[in-house]
């Protein structure tokens, strides 16, 4: 038995990456999961991956397509993951986009489609969950993923950092509000992560002049980490599990720091 054994689990941006980390973690400790993604394709390969290695679990899996920013979309998902669950716990909202550009470059709609998919898809997945768990009785749990952008300006990625600060007072304003239905309200914050997101992340760099070269983003990020090293997805899903499981019912309008040291606030 695992420490989330039984619970309904939703995570966005689950086709790759973070996501897909976070969802293999929860089956790997007995949840039923619904992986979701802008990308209905690849989640679903993704959930036939995780799939075949659940012995004798393949129930405990499903994936659904949902553009995070469509309030109908994010409804029929909850609805696709009741229908086929029972019921909603844990909503991981975890998908988000990132497109650099220097500061005095940043344009409308830059700002809008950063801030579009990591602010207001953040909000509607938060809203949406929490009136599943209402109605179903019982609480529930809601995870946003910051960043360690949420707590210092970076000069090319403008938006995105304003993107993750609101991911923080999006998470302090629904603990404020749900707590009174027994839903707590947490996230976490990543700070440089080897992933398929950094990887596009570093190309946009050099586009714009931020870097020279492949992979020197990556290496000045890093410089000044403690533990000596970038993070790897897994790295993260310690920390990810125990947000959605019993151990964390006491926390709730708190972002947890997973950078490695990167960042002391």
């Amino acid at each position: 038995m695992g420490r989330v054994s039984e619970r309904v689990c939703i995570v966005t941006g689950a086709a790759q990456g973070i996501g897909r980390a976070i969802a293999e973690a929860l089956l790997d400790e007995g949840a039923r999961v619904c992986l979701a993604d802008i990308n209905g394709d690849k989640v679903a390969e993704t959930a036939d991956a995780l799939r075949s290695r659940l012995n004798g679990r393949a129930r405990d899996v499903t994936s659904a397509r949902v553009d995070v920013t469509d309030r109908d979309q994010v409804r029929a998902m909850i609805a696709h993951t009741v229908e086929t669950f029972g019921r909603l716990d844990v909503k991981f909202n975890n998908a988000g986009v990132n497109k650099p550009m220097n500061f005095m470059d940043v344009t409308e709609k830059n700002w809008h489609f950063i801030m579009d998919v990591n602010g207001l898809g953040c909000l509607i997945g938060m809203q949406e969950a929490a009136r599943q768990m209402i109605a179903q009785g019982g609480g529930g749990k809601i995870i946003n993923t910051a960043s360690v952008a949420s707590r210092q300006g970076f000069d090319n990625v403008a938006p995105y950092c304003a993107s993750k600060w609101a991911v923080v007072s999006l998470t302090q304003s629904g603990a404020r509000d749900l707590a009174r239905h027994d839903i707590t309200v947490t996230g976490f914050a990543p700070g440089v992560v080897a992933t398929e997101m950094w990887e596009q992340v570093d190309k946009d760099l050099m586009e714009i002049g931020a870097a020279d070269r492949p992979g020197q983003a990556m290496e000045e990020f890093s410089a000044e980490i403690l533990r000596g090293r970038v993070a790897k997805p897994s790295d993260i899903t310690g920390t990810t599990t125990f947000l959605a499981s019993k151990d964390s019912d006491y926390m709730t309008g708190q972002i947890v720091m997973i950078d490695g040291g990167m960042t002391l606030v």
